[in-house]
């Protein structure tokens, strides 16, 4: 394909597969990479040496380009980045912060960097520091989320900067692909999806909890201490509610859902686990080969413009 992010980040198709904690491991990244898109390993909060061993495996298991997703609100994301300019994946992918002020360095060593945006402001800033591309995430997506919605901050983002914008939040499959090029975006970011994938190792109560997701499942807790997250609707996300209603403190409501995400990818408890995926998912019905994932996810983009164009002219 000709997108302009192939040619950027030496990619098939546009596509990058979303930088999910836990979810997103060398395993996951590397069949996404090895299916022609951009894999990302999750550093998520975990340290930097185990960030290491991701990065090592997945080159054990691909010779594609893949990057590493950096949650900068993690304590460990000084140590992270060290590990990255040593190891020098492809590409970072950052979240959860700022990363001017990694910038420098990152583009000495010749890595993208991709920055997740979640306002048009936040994008301008990003390209301003030296931003490859930006991803813009509608709040339709999974795990941690803005307030604009894919369709509205795609076009906004696309005309405020000049480099490549990646849209993501809430595509599953080739009509939300062709949405987001009509939109503006020069390539996607998919993340929910590859849960049900035959590589992603998540526990299979983890994957079946998105095959079974109906339209109004995956909720967001969080909004009333200013960390709101999307994720499927279970005892936990109720416990969160009934927390943020009586008013309780940040550290009661944050101390909840530590360990959420483990119990759920790990153990598969898709009661107290954190079950973190995007609106999208109620339109997952199957698990299968990223490979054959992204296809689909490109297959029928033309046909749907097609209709388009029969629909309106």
């Amino acid at each position: 394909m000709k997108a302009r992010i192939c040619e950027l980040l030496g990619i098939e198709y546009p596509v990058i597969q979303g930088g999910m904690a836990w979810v997103a491991t060398a395993e996951l990244a590397a069949a996404v990479s090895n299916g022609g898109g951009l894999g990302l390993i999750a550093a998520g909060g975990a340290p930097a040496d185990a960030v290491r061993a991701e990065i090592k495996k997945a080159r054990t298991l691909t010779d594609k380009p893949f990057g590493v997703n950096v949650m900068l609100m993690s304590p460990f994301a000084d140590e992270v980045m060290q590990v990255i300019l040593e190891e020098r994946p492809a590409v970072v992918a950052t979240g959860a912060g700022n990363p001017a002020k990694y910038m420098p360095a990152l583009k000495e060593a010749g890595i993208k960097v991709l920055p997740v945006v979640p306002s048009v402001a936040l994008a301008k800033r990003m390209e301003k520091s030296g931003a490859d591309a930006i991803i813009a995430e509608g709040t339709e997506a999974g795990g941690h989320i803005g307030e604009l919605t894919t369709m509205v901050l795609i076009p906004q983002v696309a005309e405020a900067v000049e480099v490549p914008v990646i849209a993501a939040g809430g595509i599953v499959d080739s009509r939300g692909t062709a949405a987001a090029f009509a939109l503006g975006a020069d390539g996607i970011q998919v993340g929910t999806r590859f849960i049900c994938s035959e590589e992603c190792i998540a526990h299979d109560n983890y994957k079946q909890a998105v095959l079974k997701a109906k339209d109004r499942d995956a909720v967001v807790t969080g909004r009333a201490n200013g960390a709101p997250v999307r994720a499927l609707k279970n005892k936990l996300t109720k416990e969160y509610e009934r927390l943020e209603k009586e008013g309780a403190s940040f550290e009661e409501i944050e101390a909840l859902g530590v360990g959420g995400l483990r119990r759920a990818f790990q153990e598969g408890d898709v009661e107290m686990g954190s079950l973190m995926a995007g609106q999208s998912a109620a339109m997952v019905h199957e698990i299968l080969p990223c490979a054959q994932i992204i296809k689909e996810l490109f297959c029928n983009v033309a046909d749907i413009a097609k209709k388009i164009e029969d629909k309106v002219l």
